[in-house]
């Protein structure tokens, strides 16, 4: 089932490329994060830690917080 999560994360990942909306891109990349974080914790035994793909889950959790802001900001003008 991980590697499902992750093909769909691919998916929003590479969709959020065709679009021209920033705010568009903003919400459909922050979805791939989501769900590359999801793959990173899932895809081996999820109660070991030491299991989790941490290169994966680190910068795509970083990346989805930066699209929240990003989002909820009042000064984003796209």
């Amino acid at each position: 089932m991980a590697e499902y999560i992750g093909y769909l994360a691919s998916v929003f990942i590479v969709g959020g490329f065709l679009l021209k909306n920033l705010r568009t891109i903003r919400f459909i990349n922050m979805f791939g994060c989501i769900c590359f974080v999801i793959y990173g914790i899932f895809l081996n035994d999820y109660r070991d830690f030491n299991q989790w793909l941490w290169p994966v889950i680190i910068p795509n959790a970083i990346l989805a917080f930066v699209q929240i802001y990003y989002l909820t900001s009042k000064n984003d003008k796209s």
